[in-house]
């Protein structure tokens, strides 16, 4: 049989999990899955960095850091550490301690990837954890997505210990004869991921002593048929979808999808229950089962109604023509000048400005157009752009009296996100161009203008 640094390495090659030149920062607990973890990615040579997080449980965790950074160091492999409370998070936040440690630790590995400028994040999770994974999952109730188990990788963290054992590596610890930690919440039942390991697993393996094989064979399965309908489910929305906001669809396509009614709610509904999910996770508002059956009942049956996301911040409505998904955002005022001449960008927002002086003989603007050349004697003061505010009003190009902006981003048919988001150009008298929507008759070029300001508006890979 292959020395586990041999089936390491060929894992590696096959999975292509750590491309050449990747800095990885590496969740080091001191326990026998990431001390084995380091060594064999030191000993392929990967860039490493060692991450340990003081969880505030214990008062051996002081003693125990002290010990990883030695191990660390004596590798010659950098060492960081970090502190959590996760007690005080498991109160305030009303979950169990181990969903605390699991979300701080996740924290922690993302703050310092950022802080190190390190392309991967690689955890210690061994194909022991992904037979528990999936057992806890079938406990509460799961899907393909749980059933399939812990993923390989997932954006960028990478496990690249799943071929592998805790029996494995507990062994190549002993065997070099490293200091490892026993973490004593691996043998205390009061939780639950360890009530599984000592009483779940051991009865499975009586019944079938290949029950592993057989486990992984199940999550291989399903993991195939959960990718297969989630690509389903996905070409199934873009059918349906809607482009909401017309030429400034752009403004909002991170935030909302809106689907047609009547194409959506006659989908099979496996798909539309799907879609459902995949268009909330997108937004960042992932639904729950009850959640999931309530809104796919409601769409098929129902008139209109909406339900909000776990978290609250998405939310699904749905009236006799559409089903609107789009997450909520708060009121942000902001106000900011605007570059004349050159180019103004919202990174946040994925939108530019670009404002140049102009030939006075420009072909005339259009209230709708995205474009816009405003006659530079007749602005007054230093322009810039903002947010809606409540009573905004001006006087539309070719109209008489006055009317409020919101009036017409609605006439417009702007959704109330699209509202939110786009920018407002003003002068000091207040506002001169609301791109898409209006132009002031105040400053709109006519026979006797001399010098033109020309702007634009549109999305940032323009």
């Amino acid at each position: 049989m292959l020395a586990m640094l041999d089936r390491f390495r060929q894992q590696l090659a096959v999975s292509g999990l750590i491309p050449p030149g990747s800095k990885v920062f590496v969740g080091y607990s001191g326990g026998a899955d990431s001390t084995t973890l380091l060594h064999l990615l030191k000993q392929l040579d990967v860039d490493i960095i060692a991450g340990h997080l003081h969880h505030s449980q214990r008062i051996e965790a002081d003693t125990e850091m002290d010990k990883c950074r030695d191990f660390a160091e004596s590798l010659d492999i950098p060492f960081v550490s970090g502190k959590a409370n996760v007690p005080l998070m498991s109160s305030e936040m009303g979950i169990g301690l181990e969903e605390a440690g699991r979300r701080a630790r996740y924290q922690f590995f993302e703050d310092a990837m950022f802080k190190l400028s390190c392309d991967l994040v690689a955890t210690a999770h061994t194909q022991t954890d992904n037979i528990e994974t999936i057992l806890l999952n079938l406990i509460r109730g799961t899907g393909l997505h749980g059933l399939a188990g812990i993923p390989e990788k997932r954006d960028h963290i990478i496990r690249p210990l799943l071929a592998f054992t805790r029996e494995e590596t507990l062994a190549y610890c002993k065997d070099r004869e490293f200091w490892i930690h026993h973490d004593p919440s691996n043998t205390d039942t009061h939780f639950s991921r360890a009530r599984v390991r000592h009483r779940i697993t051991s009865e499975m393996k009586a019944i079938n002593p290949s029950f592993d094989r057989a486990l992984l064979r199940l999550a291989g399965i399903a993991d195939e048929e959960d990718q297969f309908l989630n690509g389903m489910a996905a070409g199934s929305l873009e059918r349906c979808e809607i482009q909401p906001n017309g030429n400034l669809g752009f403004l909002t396509k991170d935030i909302e999808i809106r689907l047609d009614r009547n194409l959506f709610a006659h989908l099979p509904v496996v798909l539309l229950k799907r879609g459902l999910r995949l268009a909330s996770e997108v937004l960042g508002g992932p639904l729950n089962c009850d959640q999931t059956n309530a809104l796919a009942q409601g769409i098929v049956s129902t008139t209109q109604g909406s339900i909000s996301a776990d978290g609250g911040e998405v939310v699904v409505e749905w009236n006799d023509q559409r089903v609107d998904i789009r997450r909520l955002l708060p009121d942000m005022p902001y106000r900011y000048n605007l570059t004349v001449p050159g180019e103004t960008i919202s990174d946040e927002f994925g939108w530019q400005f670009s404002a140049w002086e102009t030939d006075p003989h420009a072909s005339a603007s259009q209230r709708t157009d995205l474009e816009v050349a405003l006659d530079l004697s007749k602005i007054k003061g230093n322009l810039y752009f903002r947010n809606l505010n409540t009573g905004d009003s001006m006087q539309p190009q070719g109209f008489s009296g006055r009317r409020k902006l919101a009036q017409m981003m609605s006439d417009a048919k702007l959704t109330h996100a699209a509202r939110q988001r786009i920018p407002i150009v003003c002068d000091l008298v207040g506002p001169i161009w609301v791109p898409g929507v209006s132009i002031d008759e105040r400053v709109c070029q006519n026979t006797t203008s001399t010098r033109l300001i020309q702007i634009r508006f549109g999305p940032l890979e323009s």
